[in-house]
């Protein structure tokens, strides 16, 4: 960051601003808002680091709040899955181009908005189980490596299970922190 103008700063300061209000308003979503524009003014690998800090800073504390409703069992899985796929998504770093990562991180988090704009009414996921589970934890975990973008998939995949939303938040926050971990 040490090349960074005074332009480059005020895009890093407010993108950091406008995530941590997102994130203390709805609960998560720092690092979905903070990429976009920190993409364009750090490389991919500061980016990440950022993310990283920053998410396990604020997820930390929200874990700790509703640490009575985490359910080992189902959470299991997805910790599994994250376990694995974080160091493929670090060694990702490694050979993609900051371009293609900004675009697929682009692609991501337009897919997530319209996702959440659209919120479309889709049959719960019930009969699945805990391998669909680990694949969603596993894929979550190389997106999280890769971009610090942990908890899009799971997020997701939580509200497709069909979970209440308080057991949605005891995966989805408890997986986003061991990601970042």
């Amino acid at each position: 960051m040490g090349d960074l103008n005074l332009l480059d700063v005020s895009i890093f300061l407010v993108a950091a601003f406008a995530a941590s209000l997102v994130t203390g308003l709805a609960g998560f979503a720092f690092g979905i808002i903070a990429a976009g524009p920190w993409l364009h003014v750090l490389t991919p690998a500061q980016c990440t680091t950022l993310i990283v800090a920053f998410g396990l800073m604020i997820q930390g504390w929200s874990v700790w709040k509703i640490r009575a409703g985490i359910r080992l069992d189902r959470l299991l899985p997805f910790l599994l899955g994250s376990t694995i796929g974080v160091p493929v998504g670090v060694v990702l770093l490694r050979f993609v181009s900051s371009a293609d990562l900004r675009i697929a991180t682009g692609v991501t988090l337009v897919l997530y908005a319209l996702y959440g704009l659209a919120r479309p009414k889709l049959p719960a996921f019930t009969a699945v189980g805990p391998i669909a589970d680990f694949i969603v934890g596993l894929l979550g975990g190389v997106l999280g490596g890769a971009t610090g973008l942990a908890g899009i998939l799971v997020t997701i995949w939580s509200g497709l299970r069909g979970w209440p939303k308080d057991e949605q938040r005891a995966v989805f926050q408890p997986t986003g922190v061991a990601t970042l971990r």
